[in-house]
């Protein structure tokens, strides 16, 4: 454990909360509202709509293992739509916590993991999965989440080993090494694209890396049930080391913190949630830097609160946006990505705008 000395003042190392943000836990409760309304509605909404008493009856009944109703309303809940609404909460929550806590370790409000090039290795091991057929198990099973994580978990031990280069750690150097890495690791991605047997393998593949959920089902689950809570609680465990990082190494040294072992163990942790979560949703753009940056503004920056704020908002996001892409057009289905980035790249802009302005 990364405990802080007893005589050290100040323990926690949390950042001044500024006079204009609000309570956390309220504010926790609210998003927690938002997204069960939000997880409703995606399971309603649809080509057929169904209305959300009977959603909760299908959950109910199920859930208490009664017989299924008559109709098509109880394969529509339960075997299409609530999995993938389940999954666009799971994804958006591990995006908002990855991006959170990759901003803390390099000390960079640009950093997530597409920043850092651990996206790319992930979809590079995904694609070569799709494509060269070494995942096993199915374009979007365990071998896919596997291979996804293997790449992932190999990028950040390149980008690693480069930053750690000569000894020491330089936090820019790291943002550089995973600049060129990871594009690096995009062109590679792009010459296995056009490898791909046939054209709507190529294109099941361009879909997936620009984001989708389609593929959700009870199995798919499994793998991001597990890591998305146990990050969130590891995560929040390291808080106060956090927090101490924001204040720079040998201020944190100073509290107690190991900080090289601190961020070897973040970054393997990140690299974990984000190779999972880019297995089964592909590269979803922007919420994982968007998120922490709007949560920030509300919260404050002591990482104690803002990693579950940052988890329940990247969740709500993820949902509604899914809900978008299910029922924006009638004849097609929008990747997940595009309508991130179309809502990202201006909020993201407005919110730094106002973070400027306001000199935090």
């Amino acid at each position: 454990m990364l405990d802080t000395p007893a005589h050290t003042p100040r323990t926690d190392a949390a950042p001044a909360r500024s006079r204009r943000t609000v309570p956390a836990w309220p504010l926790a409760l609210l998003l927690t509202g938002a997204l069960s309304a939000a997880l409703t509605a995606a399971v309603a909404w649809g080509s057929t709509s169904i209305p959300p008493g009977e959603v909760w009856s299908v959950v109910w009944r199920r859930a208490t293992g009664e017989p299924p109703g008559p109709g098509t309303d109880d394969l529509i809940v339960w075997q299409l739509r609530l999995p993938r609404a389940l999954l666009a909460a799971l994804v958006g929550a591990g995006l908002g916590l990855v991006g959170t806590a990759m901003q803390a370790l390099v000390r960079n409000p640009l950093a997530d993991p597409y920043f850092l090039g651990v996206s790319n290795g992930a979809s590079l091991g995904a694609v070569a999965a799709l494509v060269l057929g070494l995942g096993g198990g199915g374009a979007l099973g365990l071998g896919l989440s596997g291979a996804a994580f293997a790449g992932a978990l190999a990028t950040f031990a390149l980008v690693w080993a480069v930053a750690r280069r000569g000894g020491g750690f330089a936090p820019l150097r790291l943002v550089l090494a995973g600049v060129a890495i990871g594009q690096f690791l995009s062109g590679f991605t792009s010459y296995l694209v056009l490898q791909a047997g046939d054209e709507q393998q190529t294109h099941s593949v361009l879909f997936w890396l620009m984001g989708s959920l389609s593929g959700a089902s009870w199995p798919l689950l499994a793998v991001p049930a597990l890591a998305v809570p146990a990050g969130m609680l590891l995560l929040q465990a390291r808080a106060r080391g956090l927090n101490a990082l924001l204040m720079g190494d040998e201020t944190a040294a100073g509290l107690g913190v190991d900080v090289v072992r601190l961020r070897r163990e973040m970054f393997a942790l990140t690299s974990l949630l984000t190779g999972v979560l880019v297995a089964v949703s592909g590269a979803i753009a922007f919420v994982a830097l968007m998120v922490p940056h709007a949560c920030r503004l509300v919260v404050g920056g002591d990482h104690r609160r803002l990693l579950p704020v940052s988890a329940l908002f990247g969740a709500l996001l993820l949902v509604v946006v899914d809900i978008v892409c299910r029922t924006a057009m009638d004849t097609q289905e929008l990747p997940v990505g595009v309508v991130t980035s179309l809502i990202g790249a201006p909020t993201l802009l407005y919110l730094l705008d106002r973070r400027l302005g306001s000199g935090r």
